[in-house]
């Protein structure tokens, strides 16, 4: 009977003991694991001081910070993050090397972080993105290429078209009347030159074109949510004929460490995980290699597909448009900034040109030659202001020679 009570009343105390211990784990998982207030404000804090330097899940300028506190005590981190420089005079041996392992780059000192500041980034580095509930996976039907606005009048126009055709096709057939007979032949010629003439000076007018390019480029993410100045990329429109087509190294300048876009970023239906595999073919083309942060030396070149194409017999410069009259570049290719994938906007003929010409007037600000100029030709027009079609515009050899 002894031992059976010694028996139970061990049970007893295993069981209490067990109880304690699990309350008293759990009460420290439930202290150790952020709040959802501490992520939020960890992330905006990456966001604004760490996030161009470093990412989550891979390396970028400098390392992973993913679990960073499973890796490092939160003493030493709140030591670096505060004064890196400091740290690594003192001999820390991590110090010195995460500066070596990293090229020598130092990174920026952060001493204006309160403690309670770091361990939020580090909370958030912990926990990482939530990802939303409920995301939406389905592909939206991908949009006509051409409007209602664009399809009705052609529409419209050959149902005119066949029905007047029908129509004196009938009375030239039917008629023993010599008169209407002669005249649905006139009508019939004349509508052939009608057709045959539109049809000819529609050649080589690219309107509305709008060629699949090899990556996926967004002129509204860049030009327009970003607000990237067009002379960044194509600076030679200021002071050459041509606009240039940009090297993929002036895109590297950013892309260097912009390896993927921000989770509600699209183009068109085409979410985030398609545009990071456009931006690795960025980092192909480059010869990136983004894991170990070095180039690789095997470059492949980018075959875009030209949209604005002149013919060769009319001369166009950028740079007297550009630099010297002062033409913003949405006048001649539309509103770029709101454009995902770029297409011609204006025909690019001589007549669109010319009313152009005709249209704009001379900026006279700050340059003597065109105020002497202008007044001369102020008084022969008799005019406040002159146009550039006044001012020769409109003479061939402007831009046929």
């Amino acid at each position: 009977m002894k031992i059976v009570k010694l028996h139970r009343k061990l049970s007893s105390v295993l069981k209490l003991s067990l109880a304690l211990f699990f309350s008293f784990s759990l009460s420290l998982s439930a202290q150790d694991k952020p709040s959802d207030e501490q992520v939020k404000a960890g992330k905006a804090l990456f966001n604004m001081h760490c996030a161009s330097c470093h990412k989550l899940d891979k390396k970028s300028t400098g390392p992973a910070l993913s679990g960073v506190a499973e890796r490092r005590d939160m003493d030493w981190l709140k030591a670096w993050i505060k004064n890196n420089n400091k740290l690594r005079a003192s001999g820390d041996a991590d110090a010195k090397a995460i500066y070596e392992e990293y090229g020598g780059v130092a990174m920026s000192v952060f001493e204006f972080l309160s403690d309670e500041q770091i361990e939020d980034i580090i909370a958030y580095t912990t926990v990482g993105d939530v990802k939303k509930a409920g995301a939406a996976t389905a592909v939206q039907a991908v949009e006509a290429e051409s409007t209602p606005s664009q399809v009705l009048p052609m529409i419209a126009t050959v149902v005119v078209t066949l029905v007047l055709l029908a129509l004196i096709g009938w009375v030239f057939l039917k008629s023993n009347n010599g008169f209407l007979k002669i005249v649905s032949t006139i009508v019939l010629v004349f509508l052939g030159v009608y057709f045959g003439f539109t049809a000819l000076m529609s050649v080589g007018v690219d309107e509305g074109y709008q060629p699949v390019q090899p990556i996926a480029f967004s002129h509204k993410i860049h030009a327009g949510d970003n607000k990237i100045d067009c002379q960044y990329c194509h600076s030679s429109a200021k002071h050459s004929k041509t606009s240039g087509i940009p090297s993929v190294n002036v895109c590297m300048n950013c892309h260097k460490n912009i390896s993927e876009v921000a989770d509600d970023t699209k183009i068109d239906t085409k979410g985030k995980a398609y545009l990071d595999k456009e931006i690795q073919k960025v980092y192909e083309a480059a010869g990136w290699d983004s894991e170990n942060l070095k180039y690789t030396g095997e470059t492949k070149p980018v075959k875009w597909v030209r949209i604005h194409n002149l013919p060769d017999f009319a001369y166009f410069n950028h740079s007297q448009h550009v630099t010297v009259a002062g033409v913003k570049c949405q006048k001649c290719h539309g509103p770029v900034e709101e454009m995902d994938e770029l297409y011609q906007y204006a025909p690019l003929t001589m007549g669109w040109c010319i009313e152009c010409h005709k249209e704009t007037e001379v900026n006279i600000a700050g340059n003597g030659y065109y105020k002497k100029i202008h007044e001369q030709l102020s008084q022969k027009y008799g005019v406040d202001k002159v146009t550039i079609a006044q001012l020769g515009g409109k003479e061939c050899g402007k831009c046929h020679y």
